[in-house]
């Protein structure tokens, strides 16, 4: 005599609860990319962010970039033979540096309050090292940071700020 296979009782679905009212003080967490995408403008997305910082003498911040912090020099813009400004590369960043041309007057103050942030993959120590034996002068000493870095500070020959860090 064949026997049947018995068949799994059926499943009935959980009860369900009532939803409850979305009200102003409980907001969907999806709610402010909603509302993001509801604006008018997109969002600025960018690929990189190439500074260009004017300068009293283009020789000289130029021999600091290249010779003291190792920048390559990618363009050069000249008019008349003189050259007036570059565009100096590092990895996948770019700076531009440019030579004042004083319409401002010549005691226009350069780098106040401006600091640059470059990570690196580089060894930090070896860096400092390396400014050092340039003749280059830090304004801070590699140091270990609270929030997970170790850095180096020097300042340019204009009183730009260039912090150079690593991820430890």
């Amino acid at each position: 005599m064949a026997t049947r296979k018995q068949r799994p009782a059926k499943r009935t679905a959980p009860p369900t609860r009532p939803r409850r009212k979305k009200t102003a003080s409980r907001k969907s967490a999806a709610a402010p990319a909603r509302e993001r995408r509801r604006q008018p403008h997109e969002t600025l997305r960018l690929r990189s962010l190439e500074p260009s910082l004017t300068v009293g003498d283009l020789e000289r911040s130029l021999h600091f970039y290249t010779n003291l912090l190792g920048f390559m020099v990618g363009d050069r813009w000249s008019d008349g033979g003189v050259l007036r400004g570059v565009m100096l590369k590092a990895g996948v960043c770019e700076l531009g540096l440019s030579q004042d041309d004083w319409a401002k007057g010549r005691n226009r103050k350069k780098g106040e309050a401006v600091r640059i942030s470059c990570q690196t993959a580089q060894d930090i120590d070896a860096l400092a090292a390396r400014i050092k034996a340039g003749g280059g002068r830090l304004t801070e000493e590699p140091q270990d940071t609270a929030w997970g870095t170790r850095s180096l500070s020097v300042d340019d020959p204009d009183g730009f700020h260039l912090t150079i860090y690593r991820k430890r």
